[in-house]
């Protein structure tokens, strides 16, 4: 367990040591000239047509109405009075 674990860290040491930050250029933070590009699209024409489906869209179909599932009980206050006679 103690060899699994001295690897674990030899191993860990390693990739901190290899993971370094990129040298800094000499004139600071400013990019290298060589090394900016820029493109140019103003010239180029698109041309195509808009492709679409054939037919008609369908909407999402709407859902029934039932009654409602929950149905009111009126004898439930007399049944509530029982049962607190019970206790």
């Amino acid at each position: 367990m103690q060899k699994i674990l001295v690897l674990t860290v030899v191993f860990v040491a390693a990739l901190a040591s290899a993971a370094q930050a990129q040298p800094a250029d000499k004139k600071g933070d400013k990019p290298a000239a060589g090394k900016v590009k820029v493109y140019d699209f103003s010239g180029d024409t698109i041309e195509g047509d808009l492709i679409r489906p054939e037919g008609t869209t369908v909407d999402a179909r709407d859902f029934a109405k039932h009654s409602s599932l929950i149905t009111i009980r009126k004898d439930f206050i007399k049944e509530i009075i029982k049962s607190a006679e019970d206790l």
